[in-house]
């Protein structure tokens, strides 16, 4: 027989259980509806919610109001996923960095397009944007990093779909990249000379093929007392340094006011005293402000553009020129002056790879690239454009399997005389000038940079790995 205790004990657990799934209801409708965070908070009535009760209502408040919700959650707190896209009631695919896979846990939770509208409206009020039938195109960043991008129907012809971009905070070095197979002992070297050598360089790439994460890296073998200013979107690059300022657009308001585009930060920044301008992604018309900034004396830029090759990008810088009222030849002339040079980044069977490098150059007022060096995993091939580059960075015209073999001695002498003896003065210098060019001429006044790379990799690649005991064979690290 039941007692009247657990027949109360039962009545008191429904009671909470239903408390708190009204509590839920209400807080989901508040947010649907486009109501803010407080205000969904506020809904809630202190009095009907026990003490018993607290704690699992609280786990799923902070999952409803500034998370993913339980199914889409744990994907992004997976630190293998970049990516998470939901199609509607279709399915959910994630990215963990070797192609897309279906997640089927997930997938069945949100197979309905209702769930997956509500969940969109839901994350847009989270990150305090509007999602509803008249604004149906959202663009949003958590403060976390997270990047959000939803489209409701009708715009999306086969349901609700939404976009999301995980934000790791954790950068790797360009030694860890080599490492993993993105690039060669070879590139390593032409990056770090780059840097040295204050190049103006665009980084290109498709959607998701590395893009942000070889800026990154790249920006962090900047010397320390540079100070580096980043202009984004929406905050990405989060490279290891010690003097970086972020500049962030701010997008217009229900009433198409208070707008701040990147051009007018490009502008911004120039008056902002930095060593350094990076610029997220080059996307509109702020290229001009670029061009003109990297002709006026600002070496050492960085960008990154999107283009399937490194030969799109001509076309696609004048794709971006027009938008701000320039021709042809002047995008033309202002680019083959300021950018030195092209790397094209690509993802193989799921591998993002650094495959080409190449050199912008003006020919009968048409912006063309010609290709410096192409990487195929194996070999380096030398292209037309490569003895012009080579010379810009200090190094030398030489490529292949057997100058990068000689170089390795001759870096290894330099890595193991340079770290035994603490300064590391000319192991950077070896690496920005290691093809060929001597000691004196590799140093050109740049020891600093030489100290930072002596230490970096004295941890990263290293001796063991830049030594004179392993040779170069043209395979990838």
């Amino acid at each position: 027989m039941t007692s009247a205790f657990e027949r109360a004990g039962r009545g008191r657990a429904s009671e909470g259980e239903g408390t708190e799934a009204e509590a839920m209801r209400r807080v989901r409708a508040s947010l649907a509806r486009g109501g803010s965070d407080g205000g969904a908070i506020a809904m809630l009535d202190p009095a009907a919610v026990s003490a018993r009760d607290v704690v699992g209502l609280g786990r799923r408040l902070r999952q409803a109001i500034a998370g993913a919700g339980p199914l889409l959650d744990p994907l992004l707190s997976d630190r293998s996923v970049t990516d998470v896209l939901v199609n509607g009631g279709r399915g959910v695919w994630v990215d963990r960095g070797n192609g897309m896979e279906r997640d089927e846990r997930a997938s069945r939770g949100l197979s309905d397009d209702s769930s997956v509208r509500a969940l969109a409206v839901r994350l847009a009020a989270a990150c305090g944007q509007r999602l509803d039938d008249s604004s149906p195109i959202v663009d949003g960043t958590f403060p976390d990093g997270l990047r959000l991008h939803a489209v409701l129907p009708p715009l999306a012809a086969e349901g609700t779909l939404i976009s999301m971009r995980a934000h790791r905070p954790v950068s790797f070095t360009l030694a860890e990249l080599a490492e993993g197979g993105m690039f060669d002992r070879f590139a390593l070297r032409l990056l770090l000379a780059l840097v040295a050598h204050r190049a103006n360089v665009i980084v290109s790439g498709a959607t998701g093929s590395g893009k942000t994460t070889l800026l990154a890296a790249v920006l962090g073998e900047v010397p320390s007392d540079e100070r580096i200013l980043v202009i984004e979107e929406s905050a990405e690059l989060r490279p290891s340094h010690p003097h970086v300022v972020h500049l962030q657009v701010r997008r217009a308001n229900v009433q198409g006011a208070g707008e701040v585009a990147l051009s007018e930060l490009v502008r911004a920044a120039m008056r902002m005293r930095p060593d350094r301008i990076v610029l997220g992604e080059c996307r509109g018309a702020e290229v001009r402000e670029v061009l003109t900034a990297l002709n006026t004396g600002h070496e050492g830029g960085w960008a990154t553009i999107h283009a399937n090759s490194a030969a799109d990008v001509p076309a696609r810088l004048t794709a971006l020129g027009a938008l701000a009222g320039m021709s042809e030849d002047v995008v033309a002339a202002q680019a083959a002056s300021a950018l030195d040079a092209v790397v094209h980044i690509e993802r193989r069977d799921g591998v993002r790879v650094l495959t080409q490098v190449a050199v912008l150059e003006r020919r009968r007022g048409e912006l063309t690239a010609s290709v410096a060096l192409e990487f195929d995993g194996k070999a380096v091939a030398q292209g037309p454009a490569w003895p012009r580059l080579a010379a810009r960075v200090g190094m030398n015209a030489r490529t292949g399997a057997e100058a990068c073999a000689a170089s390795d001695a001759r870096i290894g002498a330099e890595v193991d005389v340079g770290v035994g003896a603490g300064t590391g003065t000319d192991v950077g210098i070896g690496s920005a000038a290691s093809i060929g060019a001597d000691a004196a001429g590799g140093v050109d006044g740049r020891t600093r940079t030489g100290v930072r790379s002596g230490v970096h990799w004295r941890s990263g690649v290293g001796r063991n790995d830049m030594g004179a005991r392993k040779r170069y064979e043209g395979s990838p690290m």
